[in-house]
């Protein structure tokens, strides 16, 4: 489901203008990103869990060149399903 999808799916659903709608998901992701960024983790019961990531360097290769690299080390952002919602799957 894209971006645009989920409005238009919310919007249909509760029967608000989709600008209400967008406004209101921009919100929320913005505040969920804020929330990682400063604790780390974001939790939403029956849903799941965001948590910050961190990936060690590693050796790797240019695929256009087969000539071999040093990943750095970075942060990234995981998903872990509550039970719930694995369940579903």
């Amino acid at each position: 489901m894209t971006k645009a999808e989920l409005i238009e799916t919310v919007s249909r659903t509760t029967r608000q203008p989709k600008k209400a709608v967008e406004t209101v998901l921009e919100s929320s992701f913005d505040l969920i990103a804020r929330s990682i960024r400063k604790d780390k983790r974001f939790w939403v019961p029956g849903f799941g869990t965001f948590t910050v990531r961190h990936r060690r360097a590693r050796k790797g290769f240019n695929p256009r060149t087969s000539a071999p690299m040093t990943i750095k080390a970075a942060r990234t952002v995981g998903f872990r399903p509550a039970p719930e919602l694995r369940k579903g799957l």
